[in-house]
C-alpha cells in the first residue's frame, strides 16, 4: 500500500461517500472501490460495511483508519521537517477568501516580502470550504477566512475584526444619513450572501437578534457581485467596511454606521496543528495574528 492509497482510504472513511472521494482524488468511483477491495484482499478482512447508508467502518476498518492517519501524519511531518531545512528556497502557500485577499491582506503581504524577499509566497483566493479542505489535506500552509470555525486539527488565530456597515446606493432614501438604526431595515429590499457563505449566517443572526425581517431579493456568493447589485439600487446590504473603500472613494456607494451597537465580522488565520513551519512561515503568522 502506498501513501496515496492510504489518503484515499482515510478520505473515504471520513466522507463516507465513494463518489465524493473519487472526485477529490480525480479518479473514478470504480477505482476507489478497486483500491479498497485490494486492501481488504491483502489483509483478508472487511474494512467497510457497504450495506449501511452512509457507509460505516467495521471494527477492523477503524483500526486500519487510525493506522493510516498515523502514517500520513508522520509522512507529512517528515516532508515539513525536510522543507523547513531549505530556508533559501522556502515556499509558503497561503489561501484567503476573496474579500480579505483583495481588501485587507495586501499591506501584510508587502511587509512580509520586505523582510523575506527571497521566500516564494504563493497567494490564492478560494471560498472558505475549499480553504479548510486544502489546509487539512496539506495543499496549503496558511488559510485566512471570515467567521472562522473551530476544528480539532487546526490552530486558529484572530485576524482583523471588520466593522459591518449598511451599504446602499447614493439614490436610496437612507443615503443622506451618516448612521442608521437597524430597525429601519424592516421590510427593505436586501442583497444577501448565499447560504453557503459563513458571513450570511452572521448577518442573519444579527437581524434575528433585533427581530428585523428584510425582503431578500438576491443572494450571491461574493462581495463584489453584491456591491454591483447595491450600486444599481436593487437593494441594500450589510457588508464589511474595508471592502467598500474603492466604491466610497468613487461615490458609487454610501456606507452608514449602525447606532445600535458595533457590529463586526471576525476573521481568522488557520493552520494545521501538526505542521512543522519554517521561520518565514512562523513570522508571517505572527505578522497576521491579532491578540
Amino acid at each position: 500500500m502506498n501513501v496515496e492509497t492510504a489518503k484515499i482510504f482515510c478520505d473515504l472513511a471520513e466522507l463516507k461517500n465513494f463518489s465524493r472521494t473519487a472526485e477529490i482524488h480525480g479518479i473514478s468511483q470504480s477505482a476507489v472501490s478497486q483500491q479498497l477491495a485490494q486492501i481488504e484482499m491483502e489483509h483478508k478482512v472487511q474494512l467497510i460495511n457497504r450495506k449501511k447508508r452512509p457507509i460505516e467502518l467495521t471494527a477492523a476498518g477503524q483500526i486500519f483508519y487510525q493506522a493510516c492517519k498515523d502514517i500520513l501524519e508522520r509522512f507529512d511531518r517528515l516532508n515539513s521537517e525536510l522543507a523547513a531545512l531549505k530556508q533559501s528556497t522556502c515556499k509558503i502557500h497561503l489561501a484567503a477568501i476573496f474579500s480579505i485577499g483583495m481588501h485587507t491582506l495586501q499591506p501584510y503581504i508587502q511587509k512580509f516580502m520586505s523582510v523575506y524577499p527571497d521566500v516564494h509566497l504563493a497567494v490564492e483566493y478560494n471560498n472558505a470550504k475549499d480553504i479548510y479542505e486544502k489546509l487539512l489535506r496539506g495543499i496549503i500552509d496558511i488559510g485566512v477566512v471570515a467567521v472562522p470555525r473551530r476544528d480539532r486539527n487546526l490552530e486558529l488565530f484572530p485576524f482583523e475584526n471588520e466593522p459591518l456597515v449598511l451599504a446602499c446606493a447614493p439614490s436610496h432614501p437612507l443615503a443622506g444619513a451618516r448612521t442608521v438604526d437597524i430597525h429601519q431595515l424592516q421590510g427593505e429590499k436586501f442583497i444577501a450572501f448565499s447560504e453557503s457563505v459563513p458571513t450570511r449566517h452572521l448577518i442573519d443572526d444579527i437581524l434575528n437578534r433585533y427581530h428585523v425581517t428584510v425582503c431578500s431579493v438576491m443572494d450571491f456568493d461574493n462581495i463584489e457581485t453584491i456591491k454591483r447589485a447595491v450600486e444599481i439600487n436593487a437593494g441594500v446590504s450589510i457588508l464589511p467596511a474595508p471592502t467598500l473603500r474603492s466604491e466610497l472613494a468613487n461615490g458609487t456607494l454610501r456606507a452608514l454606521e449602525f447606532t445600535n451597537e458595533s457590529f463586526f465580522r471576525p476573521t481568522g488565520i488557520i493552520v494545521r496543528k501538526d505542521k512543522i513551519r519554517s521561520k518565514a512561515a512562523q513570522y508571517l503568522i505572527e505578522l497576521l495574528r491579532k491578540e
